[in-house]
Formats: C-alpha cells, structure tokens, sequence
C-alpha cells in the first residue's frame, strides 16, 4: 500500500462531522448531535464486538495500511482526530477515522460498549496488545441504538478469523428486520468511509 499523501484533521473537526452525521434512510435525522462524542483509549476487552468474524484479507490490509502510516509519521491506533489519505491506484481520497464505539444500555440493565465501525483495526489492537483510542459516543436516542446486539460476553476467542463468509453464516444478531434503518450514514459528513455490506439488510 502507497500512500501519496496523508492529510490531517484535528479531533475537533472530527467531532463536528459527527454530529452533523446522519441516518442511512433518513437524512433529516442527526443520531450523534446531541451526544456526548470524545476520543478515548479503552483496552479492546472493554469493547464487545457485534461482528462475529474478521476476514484475513482485511486484516492483511488493516496492517498494511499501519505500516504505510508509520512511514508517514502517524499510528493508526492514535490518530487524535482524522485523516484523508490519498492512495496510489485510487481515484478518490479515503477518510480514515478511529474505531467507533457506542455505549448503550441493555433491556437487562448491563452497559455495553458496542463497536459500531473499525472492527478489523479493534482485532488489530487485540493482536498486537494495543489499547487503541476510539471514538466513544454516550447519550444516544433510546430508540437509535446500533443495527446489531454486541456478542453477550466480549469474548474475542469467539471471533472467526476466517476466509470468507459463508451464505448460512450468522454475521450479526440484528435487532430489528429493517435493521438499515438504524444504520448510521458516515459518508453523509466524511469522504468514502465504508459503507454498509451486501447482507446487512
């Protein structure tokens, strides 16, 4: 991975692009606006995953992608706010932001803090024995929560290191059928930030 050039924004700028983030289906509604936002660095056994595998090939290129950072002076667990990388071979520039992390309150009482986007970096952190800086968001609407219940027990061994996904493979536990309307729109604010997979619907 080449990187031509690393553009950097500071967490303030980060989180005023969050709060004008909006919904997937409804542009008219901004989940984070009123939340509390801040960038924390919290060990990965406090974080329950949703997602119940990692794929190796983007794991290759999340280490990839932290070794073309380092030669360019940044880490990719420590951003401190965001960046806007422009990469060879790629037409348009990439918006890399630290893992999002959501707390939310279950219906049995327990709070959880929820990896909404950067999972493959958080498995990264675990790897390689990082307590990665995230951004963590607090007070959300109640009726807003993540797409996906959290894994119950943050077990990071239950996660599939695996080649690919097979069809009958459970990837999430979602909480609703139309679960894309809970999904949150980060390329409403930020530029081609990943967006939601083939089988989230």
């Amino acid at each position: 991975m080449n990187i031509l050039n690393v553009e950097h924004f500071t967490t303030d700028d980060l989180i005023k692009r969050l709060r004008n983030l909006t919904m997937l289906t409804d542009k008219d509604t901004k989940p984070y606006e009123k939340a509390f936002i801040s960038l924390e660095n919290i060990s990965v056994e406090e974080l329950f995953p949703a997602q119940r595998y990692v794929l190796k090939k983007e794991l290759n290129k999340v280490r990839d992608l932290k070794w073309a950072l380092e030669e360019k002076g940044y880490d990719l667990f420590n951003l401190n706010g965001f960046v806007r990388l422009t990469l060879e071979g790629v037409d348009e520039p990439v918006d890399l932001l630290p893992p999002v992390v959501e707390e939310r309150i279950e219906r049995n009482g327990r709070i959880v803090n929820i990896i909404n986007d950067g999972m493959h970096r958080v498995y990264s952190a675990y790897l390689e024995w990082v307590i990665p800086q995230v951004i963590y968001v607090r007070g959300l609407p109640k009726h807003l929560p993540y797409y996906a219940y959290a894994i119950p027990e943050k077990d990071w061994k239950q996660i599939e290191l695996r080649d690919d996904i097979p069809k009958t493979f459970i990837k999430k536990w979602h909480r609703i059928s139309e679960n894309k309307k809970l999904y949150r729109d980060f390329n409403s604010t930020f530029e081609n930030v990943g967006g939601p997979r083939g089988n989230t619907k």
